[in-house]
């Protein structure tokens, strides 16, 4: 009889953290290895809204940039940042993104803000087969950035597709749309993000 193999999760743990001497001997490798990687990941919606779909190794980044800026350097610590960012590490048939809301201007803030209450609830994918699947906002940061009166500029999302739905993420043009009513457009996924998206959905 053959035991079943369980895949392993993605999700870091303390041993991939490198201390902080370790990671400036690779800091400049790996930073440009995650902005190859975000190149290929980031998505543009409209004008203002940009999306990057998070992986482990752009979540590992974030993580080992906080440690160095924050010098953190106690298990503690670092098993703190593990909590908050590793739900953000999709799972297969899971896509997890970060929301930005691209604003330069003390104006530009006090007026798309408010008109963008709830725009994380609004984002879609629409797949080749006619389904679509509606983004849900990250529970552990939820919380803290949804607002009545205001919303946030950064936001944090994911889309759970079922088998059949990471088929048609494969088979054909994806669509990304918001369809906030202060802000509706969309744009088709170019072929490499497309591509790169798959790794994350299938095993």
């Amino acid at each position: 009889m053959t035991a079943t193999t369980v895949p392993a999760s993605r999700k870091l743990t303390l041993a991939d953290i490198a201390d902080l001497r370790a990671y400036e001997r690779e800091r400049s490798a790996f930073r440009e290895h995650v902005i190859e990687l975000k190149r290929r990941r980031r998505v543009e919606v409209g004008t203002i809204v940009t999306f990057v779909f998070e992986n482990r190794d752009t979540i590992r980044f974030q993580i080992q940039e906080m440690a160095r800026v924050e010098k953190l350097i106690s298990d503690a610590a670092i098993e703190g940042e593990l909590r908050a960012y590793n739900p953000l590490i999709p799972e297969p048939g899971t896509l997890s993104a970060t929301l930005f809301i691209e604003l330069t201007s003390k104006e530009a803030l006090m007026e798309w803000l408010p008109k963008l209450v709830g725009i994380e609830r609004s984002v879609r994918l629409r797949l080749a087969d006619g389904s679509v699947v509606a983004a849900v906002p990250d529970e552990g940061h939820d919380s803290q950035l949804t607002r009545d009166d205001i919303t946030a500029s950064v936001h944090y999302v994911r889309f759970e597709l079922t088998p059949a739905q990471v088929e048609a993420f494969g088979a054909g043009p994806v669509t990304l749309a918001l369809e906030h009513p202060a802000y509706r457009d969309d744009v088709e996924l170019a072929p490499f993000t497309q591509t790169e998206l798959l790794t994350d959905l299938r095993p």
